[in-house]
């Protein structure tokens, strides 16, 4: 039998008997299309931490102390020792950047939320101030839209002016110029010299509603007590220097903390892929997990088409008999059978992919999840659905094609 022949009446069978086919389609549909949407989110997720996340987090080659790790799901017990541990302190950077021995940038960088007030009285809430050395906009890559950075001698003689970012820029003066106005950060004043490029959000997070100042300013007081960093940045200006800084930065501060050869580290020295860990597993696990909760709805899926397509052998009895009567072979009524199976799947396969494409978009227009649609899972969602067609259309084409043709031209 020609498959075209097949698939034409297969589409036949689908027009005439669109209720039943679509009943019949119903559990691959809903395979399909969470399948789509869920790989979709989490291909997405994938691509956005590990470029956006990792940049905005941690920076290109850039390797991180600090006191305990950012990401981490600590039990109480551990999470008393972190507390035990003692803090970073700026002597520690000064050690580091004179110790180091390789071509890097080193910055100390501390945050915690803030009040901004202009001087007409405008303010804004929840800005996440960052308390930084002057290298922290390289190592970060900050670009500046208006205005200038502040140079290292204002940080180290603790100059008040500060950076803003472009949301809290605009939310404090409007269209008005920020360059050179006064601004209050939790009560205290600051000059403001430079306003950042705007830089978008991070999982609905704005990375435009901060403020930066110099670590050694006024600033200090407001995100840690005296001497305190959150922690130290350092950039080397090559990825393959990465392992030997990490060795260097250990073997600077355990001598720092006085550790013998046998202690932990009281510290934590963290790369981007070191810090992404957690997502790694938690990928590889959604990766593994998901298809078995999808095979469950093909599974269902399948069995409904093939009792759809069992009634419908039955139904036709007549008509393949008529077929076999004039000359079709075993053969020909297994692959019509099969095609006709394949199709109905397929078609159910198909709409569940655009379904699960049109959820995929609405979840990246209604919250900050990411979502990309990969090609390869639309192409193995048609696969899976034809595949789970054929499947099903199996033992009823084997049930078709071992019908007498005599018994079937007098069947009624």
């Amino acid at each position: 039998m020609n498959p075209r022949a097949g698939i034409a009446l297969a589409l036949a069978q689908i027009r005439a008997q669109k209720l039943k086919s679509f009943f019949a389609v119903l559990g691959v549909i809903i395979g399909v299309m969470f399948l789509i949407a869920v790989v979709s989110v989490v291909e997405g997720m994938n691509r956005y931490i590990t470029e956006d996340f990792a940049r905005q987090v941690y920076g290109l080659n850039t390797i991180t102390v600090r006191r305990v790790p950012e990401i981490n799901f600590a039990g109480p017990s551990e999470w008393r020792e972190w507390q035990r541990r003692p803090r970073l302190r700026f002597e520690d950077a000064d050690a580091i950047h004179e110790q180091l021995g390789l071509p890097a940038l080193v910055a100390v960088e501390s945050d915690a939320d803030a009040v901004l007030e202009a001087e007409d009285g405008t303010e804004v809430k929840n800005v996440w101030l960052s308390g930084a050395s002057a290298d922290y906009f390289r190592i970060m890559e900050h670009e500046i839209a208006r205005g200038r950075l502040f140079t290292p001698p204002e940080d180290r003689f603790g100059i008040p002016v500060v950076v803003l970012g472009h949301e809290a820029a605009e939310k404090l003066f409007g269209s008005r110029d920020p360059l050179g106005r006064r601004v209050r950060i939790n009560g205290f004043p600051f000059r403001v010299i430079g306003v950042l490029e705007q830089e978008g959000s991070l999982f609905g997070f704005s990375l435009d509603r901060r403020a930066i100042a110099p670590a050694h300013s006024p600033v200090a007081r407001m995100v840690n007590p005296h001497g305190i960093v959150d922690r130290i940045v350092v950039r080397v200006s090559d990825a393959q220097l990465i392992p030997l800084a990490k060795l260097r930065l250990e073997a600077i501060m355990r001598s720092r903390r006085g550790l013998r050869p046998n202690d932990g580290n009281n510290f934590v020295i963290e790369t981007s892929d070191e810090g992404l860990s957690f997502w790694a597993r938690i990928s590889r696990i959604l990766y593994i997990a998901f298809p078995g909760l999808v095979s469950i709805a093909l599974v269902v899926g399948g069995i409904v088409i093939m009792n759809i397509m069992l009634v419908s052998v039955v139904e036709r009895t007549r008509e393949i008999g008529v077929r076999k009567a004039i000359g079709a072979r075993r053969r020909d009524i297994i692959l019509q059978v099969l095609v006709e199976s394949a199709t109905l799947s397929g078609l159910g396969a198909i709409l569940g992919i655009a379904i699960g494409i049109g959820l995929a978009w609405l979840v990246r227009a209604l919250s900050p999840l990411p979502a990309v649609i990969a090609p390869q899972w639309i192409a193995a969602a048609v696969l899976l659905g034809v595949g789970v067609g054929m499947i099903a259309g199996i033992y009823p084409a084997a049930r078709a094609a071992a019908l007498d043709p005599v018994v079937a031209l007098r069947h009624e």
